[in-house]
């Protein structure tokens, strides 16, 4: 098969395979050619789907005209690498038809003086355009949004409108609405590009203006407003400060990178992650990262442990004990596990409140009993079957019943603290799904445990 041919429009692992097989055979130029055949999003995939060496030498062989489009699409650690490397002027150059949005998340997470120096070398429109995006929290409204919208007044007839739009030329990327604003420029409401098609010449912008448009506050924090484009199935949204004044518009491109850092997020941080960590950093860079999270891992893994300490005595009576323990804790925490990430989602997607979490926390207490009381069963049955016509114990009929218990006592505890936790952390405004999960473990290891062994003493002792 030729290393050059058509590519198709999504880049496939074959595409990946041939650049590499082109990459190791030295074949740069071939490299090169393809790289630059590709969009930019499947370049940036790829960079990231390489190594660090064989990385830095894909970057020198990418056209420097394609540089800031490739930046855009890479994660924050990479691009952040690169765009470090570059001299002022040359990523001011490489940046400079991006995406006002896109330039201020390029520059947001660089040096202040790498920052300063790049936003000296450009034209002072594009400028003072970069340091106004730049001046809301990125992950707000006014971090996500454009200031490239088209606005035109009420009382303004449509055959003037879509005259004016022919002698633009070119509209904004996703535009799909006009905005209309009063002469102070504060919002009032839009019409869409099909409703001007379809419009009488003679008829005015306001004969066709839909008021019923909800504006986003700028400090409207990005997780809201991704919410709000997913209920409302909108492809853009207006932007506006605390006095109705229009700042600009958010569209669906930016809302779907907000849902995916959000879920890469969630996933990331169950294991002390972070979302943008790359995949293939040096070894060095990732134990740093990790040893950390395993430290409070083992925190957590000893005060736990801790617990059996307390019942050496019952333990040594009993050794048929140390066999049947783990099997306690590691139901309760699934139990819990369950509950925790039901919780979380939830909470990420605006459907628990205050309202609603008593329900809520009465259902998942009817199902871990319900739950407790089969397994239970289960459990206690086959404990009392195998020690008794297998191991030939005295202890079987009890063992049983001591493992039971404790496995309802947890199996409850767990989906109770499962529900609870995310509640009070995100009250001390702190992530559950970075800490819940180390939190949750914890607790059912030590009910676990102590409702295990602390029957058994009860029981044997």
């Amino acid at each position: 098969m030729p290393i050059l041919e058509n590519f198709e429009n999504e880049f496939s692992s074959e595409h990946l395979q041939r650049l590499n097989d082109a990459l190791q055979g030295g074949m740069f130029v071939q490299v090169r050619m393809m790289l630059n055949e590709l969009p930019p999003a499947d370049v940036a995939h790829f960079l990231e789907s390489t190594p660090p060496k064989e990385r830095n030498i894909l970057w020198r062989l990418i056209n420097t005209e394609r540089e800031g489009q490739v930046l855009q699409f890479l994660d924050d650690e990479i691009r952040n690498e690169y765009a470090s490397q570059m001299e002022p002027a040359e990523l001011a150059a490489a940046t400079r038809d991006l995406e006002v949005d896109d330039q201020a998340d390029i520059l947001g997470n660089l040096p202040d003086k790498i920052v300063k120096e790049v936003l000296a070398s450009m034209r002072v429109q594009d400028r003072h355009r970069v340091e106004h995006a730049m001046s809301y929290p990125v992950d707000s409204a006014g971090g996500m949004m454009n200031t490239d919208v088209v606005t035109v007044r009420p009382l303004v007839t449509i055959e003037v409108v879509l005259r004016y739009l022919r002698m633009k030329g070119e509209l904004p990327k996703s535009t799909d609405s006009i905005y209309v604003v009063d002469s102070e420029d504060n919002f009032i409401g839009s019409v869409t590009l099909s409703g001007l098609i379809t419009s009488q010449p003679e008829q005015t912008v306001d004969d066709i203006l839909e008021k019923e448009i909800q504006a986003i506050p700028v400090e409207q924090p990005s997780v809201d407003v991704a919410r709000l484009f997913e209920r409302r199935d909108l492809l853009s949204a207006p932007v506006i400060d605390e006095n109705g004044h229009l700042l600009g518009r958010i569209t669906i491109d930016d809302v779907v990178d907000v849902i995916i850092d959000d879920a890469d997020h969630s996933l990331m941080s169950m294991a002390g992650l972070g979302e943008n960590d790359d995949t293939f950093a040096p070894v060095v860079t990732s134990a740093k990262r990790r040893a950390v999270w395993l430290g409070i891992n083992l925190i957590t893994v000893m005060v736990a442990a801790s617990v059996i300490g307390v019942f050496e005595e019952t333990i040594a009576a009993v050794t048929a004990l140390a066999i049947l323990q783990p099997i306690v804790p590691s139901m309760g925490g699934i139990a819990g596990t369950q509950t925790l990430t039901l919780v979380i989602r939830g909470l990420s997607i605006g459907h628990i409140s205050n309202s609603n979490f008593r329900w809520l926390m009465m259902k998942e207490l009817g199902v871990s009993i319900i739950n407790g009381i089969l397994w239970a069963i289960v459990v206690g049955l086959s404990v009392f079957i195998w020690f008794t016509f297998v191991q030939y114990s005295v202890h079987a009929p009890l063992l049983g019943v001591t493992i039971a218990g404790a496995m309802v006592l947890n199996l409850i505890a767990g989906a109770t603290m499962g529900a609870i936790l995310p509640m009070i952390m995100t009250r001390l405004n702190i992530d559950p799904a970075l800490s819940g999960g180390v939190v949750l473990t914890t607790v059912t290891d030590m009910v676990g445990f102590f409702a295990f062994l602390g029957l058994a003493t009860l029981f044997f002792m």
